[in-house]
């Protein structure tokens, strides 16, 4: 497949909403060109210093929610994440669990599974965003919730 016939492939599936956090990805998927992931391929080796760059820039917590240090964001964020990380030719496969794993276990786990993820300092390191991010802005023109009362005396919850 051309070049050409890739980009406006790409263009007719992903959200304009995500823009932003491509075009940064991107950016930081440069810094990790082609001799790098052969070396390391040749050695067999783990991306760290790519996963590190990644978790610094604060990537791989794009789905934890707020309240533990991430984002909060849609699981189109992170596929946009993954999507630009392979189209630059780098290798997601090294941090797509992390980001993953996290986001379900803060989102979903019971009490004593979000205490033991929130807990470990190499996790909350993990997901600690730098102030600036892409996807501030994006976020404040597509966030949206909805309050629906659980109960007459119960808890109000986002849908």
């Amino acid at each position: 497949m051309t070049q050409e016939k890739h980009d406006a492939r790409h263009d007719e599936h992903h959200n304009d909403d995500d823009a932003d956090i491509r075009d940064a990805v991107a950016k930081l998927c440069a810094q990790f060109p082609g001799e790098y992931w052969r070396k390391l391929d040749r050695e067999m080796a783990y991306p760290k210093a790519f996963v590190d760059a990644l978790t610094e820039a604060g990537y791989l917590s794009v789905l934890i929610p707020e309240e533990y240090g991430g984002a909060g964001l849609k699981l189109s964020a992170a596929a946009a994440i993954l999507e630009e990380i392979q189209r630059a030719g780098c290798n997601g496969g090294g941090c797509h669990a992390q980001m993953y794993t996290m986001g379900t276990v803060l989102r979903h786990g019971n009490d004593a599974q979000k205490a033991k993820s929130s807990a470990s300092p190499s996790r909350r390191a993990a997901r600690t965003p730098p102030r600036s991010r892409p996807w501030r802005a994006a976020r404040a023109t597509t966030t949206s919730s909805t309050v629906k009362r659980s109960g007459p005396a119960g808890p109000s919850i986002p849908i």
